[in-house]
């Protein structure tokens, strides 16, 4: 009998706070045997896989690739092939600039079985979390979502500038900091005012998020300010304008904070929920779970092939000694 084929799920992990996954993306997770994550990944999410899940990092940084697109294209066939459950992780949706839709070409051409599973963009979710919705009877009736760094020339995104400004009233640039200029420059020259509000959203929905306001005119020089970076969406339109009203994730408490929680008990991982819950950013170390268990013999026969051993002694257990 041959082995059976696995299964590759194309994940969309959301935008950053480990809350916005789906409840299917979460049910794949728990069951993979391989998952290759993204770089814009919560890294939180990454603890409800099994424990001998095996983890890949295939993030893209500015300066170097640790995995190019064709390896991991490889590794997704290879690993399903060998019968496993594969869960590709990307940031925000697969199919806004994920390049889902290679992976699934190759997955289809292999015939892999495979299944995508939408998540939440950032470029909707940075805003609402800056306090701003991407339509609004009021202010926007269309909205565009579009890179702001591609395959055309030198770089700069091969774009219809003129269409996008006449023609829509929200639009929301991913990636776009190091072609700021270039694309106010564009928007205001087809037509776009240079008042028009604009709204820089680094981090978005992290507790780490950080936003900065201005207009087609004055947003260059605000970023250069603020020394901000990628990832960050940029949202131009009078919609900006709603942000002073609705702003709640960065009126929160403890918003901005990020906390080290040191943890041993269930009842402080709940703690540290409630700390989340005020927006704090918590990172929670240790990140073990202490069970009690009678040492077998076969367990100490084994002792010399693990690479480290750590004992917990509880104040009762002392004095203790391995001879």
């Amino acid at each position: 009998m041959g082995m059976s084929i696995g299964k590759v799920y194309l994940v969309g992990a959301g935008p950053g706070d480990q809350e916005l996954i789906t409840v299917k993306g979460m049910k794949a997770i728990k069951k993979a045997d391989v998952i290759l994550y993204d770089r814009l990944v919560n890294p939180r999410l990454l603890e409800y896989a099994p424990p001998t899940c095996e983890l890949l990092y295939c993030g893209k940084l500015p300066t170097r690739h640790f995995m190019r697109q064709h390896e991991i294209n490889a590794t997704l066939v290879e690993k399903a092939l060998a019968g496993l459950t594969v869960v590709r992780l990307k940031g925000g949706d697969p199919s806004v600039f994920g390049r889902v839709g290679e992976e699934a070409e190759v997955l289809a051409e292999q015939n892999v079985p495979y299944e995508i599973v939408p998540g939440i963009t950032s470029g909707i979710a940075a805003p609402l979390y800056a306090g701003i919705p991407v339509t609004h009877r009021d202010y926007a009736g269309s909205f565009a979502v579009v890179t702001a760094h591609d395959k055309s020339n030198e770089g700069k995104p091969n774009i219809d500038w003129e269409g996008l400004a006449r023609g829509v009233q929200t639009i929301a640039f991913y990636m776009g900091i190091s072609n700021l200029e270039h694309i106010c420059e564009n928007l205001v020259l087809h037509g776009k005012s240079p008042d028009t509000p604009v709204i820089i959203i680094r981090w978005g929905t992290w507790s780490r998020q950080q936003s900065v306001v201005g207009t087609l005119s004055t947003i260059v020089e605000k970023v250069r300010e603020e020394k901000i970076q990628n990832p960050a969406i940029t949202l131009v339109g009078d919609i900006v304008e709603t942000r002073d009203k609705v702003k709640w994730f960065e009126n929160q408490p403890l918003f901005g904070q990020q906390i080290l929680y040191v943890r041993g008990s269930a009842e402080e991982k709940s703690n540290a929920q409630h700390l989340r819950n005020q927006g704090a950013d918590v990172i929670e170390c240790p990140k073990w779970t202490v069970t009690e268990t009678e040492v077998e013999i076969e367990l100490l026969e084994k002792l010399s092939s693990y690479k480290a051993i750590l004992f917990y002694l509880p104040k009762r257990l002392l004095p203790f000694s391995i001879s």
